[in-house]
């Protein structure tokens, strides 16, 4: 015999799962099914609560056109570009209407009065898989809570805050022979990473909305060379050696690269070398609680021009 009650809380959370899809399609500010919500100004920033009532939580207050933008600069001769990616709709919070029946397993071992089952619904998860050929079904998590959800905030809408304050950039690029001159066909080249702050790390930054802070630290893992002449791309996992008049002749020992052709081969006349580096940024929220990992990739570069030995002599 069917339960009804059952019957009904699975209604309650396919209503729930239509909110989901409707959020991602909202081209204003993020609104939920349910009662209206009064309103509360949203921080500056982006962050805090939008607005709640006894049964509905809504994280952190953002539309669609919010963006999230990489760095951008120059350093020298070095091209500087970041990545720019939109930000979906924050997580909401609801408490489940009704909720579930006393032997369901949602209540986690409590009883019906102890807390109360609350549902999780978060569309930058959900895009996320989306984009990846997934049903994002892992963005809408059910669980049990003593007390209800004070201002759901979205932790990694924080994480994202903290990383655009760094002004993370690409290699400040360190290479022999060195751009504006002349290297030759065959000799060694060694490439290297100046490091600091903004170019190799570690860099570290915050941000709050509400009782909630995220801190973000990002290190470069690597940087990948694109030489410009048609060839593998070089990885190298350090930031490298930086080439010394008393090296002489002898390779690079950790990040290098020898031209087989001259500059002249290709359009313009010089090689132009690449350097993409990938930035791992761990963060966390204060206190020991929620945390994880994302990547960002900033990239630089040069021109070098390289001859064969006939043509330096002739």
């Amino acid at each position: 015999m069917e339960d009804p009650q059952r019957n009904t809380a699975a209604a309650g959370m396919c209503q729930r799962l239509i909110t989901a899809a409707a959020l991602l399609g909202t081209a204003g500010l993020l609104t939920v099914i349910g009662p209206a919500l009064p309103a509360i100004a949203a921080p500056p920033d982006g962050g805090g609560v939008c607005g709640k009532n006894s049964d509905t939580w809504v994280s952190v207050c953002a539309d669609n056109d919010t963006r999230h933008n990489g760095s951008s600069g120059t350093s020298g001769q070095s091209g500087n570009k970041g990545t720019s990616k939109a930000v979906p709709p924050p997580c909401v919070v609801q408490k489940m209407v009704p909720q579930p029946p006393p032997n369901s397993a949602l209540w986690q071992g409590h009883k019906p009065g102890d807390g109360a089952v609350y549902t999780r619904i978060c569309p930058a998860a959900i895009a996320g898989a989306q984009a990846a050929g997934g049903l994002g079904m892992a963005a809408f998590e059910t669980f049990w809570a003593a007390t209800a959800p004070a201002g759901a905030i979205d932790p990694r809408v924080l994480a994202q805050q903290a990383i655009d304050k760094m002004l993370l950039q690409g290699p400040d690029i360190d290479i022999n022979p060195k751009p504006g001159g002349k290297g030759l066909v065959g000799m060694p080249v060694w490439m290297a990473a100046d490091p600091s702050q903004t170019t190799w790390g570690p860099n570290s930054a915050s941000a709050s909305a509400g009782a909630v802070t995220v801190t973000a630290t990002a290190k470069v893992a690597k940087v990948v060379w694109d030489m410009g002449d048609g060839t593998p791309p070089v990885t190298c996992t350090g930031a490298g050696t930086p080439y010394a008049k008393s090296y002489g002749l002898k390779p690079s020992p950790d990040c290098g690269h020898v031209y087989t052709q001259p500059s002249s081969r290709v359009a313009g006349g010089t090689f132009k070398v690449t350097a993409t580096s990938t930035w791992v940024i761990d963060w966390q929220v204060a206190g020991g609680g929620e945390g994880g990992q994302l990547t960002e990739t900033r990239t630089s570069n040069v021109a070098l021009t390289l001859v064969e030995s006939q043509a330096v002599n002739a």
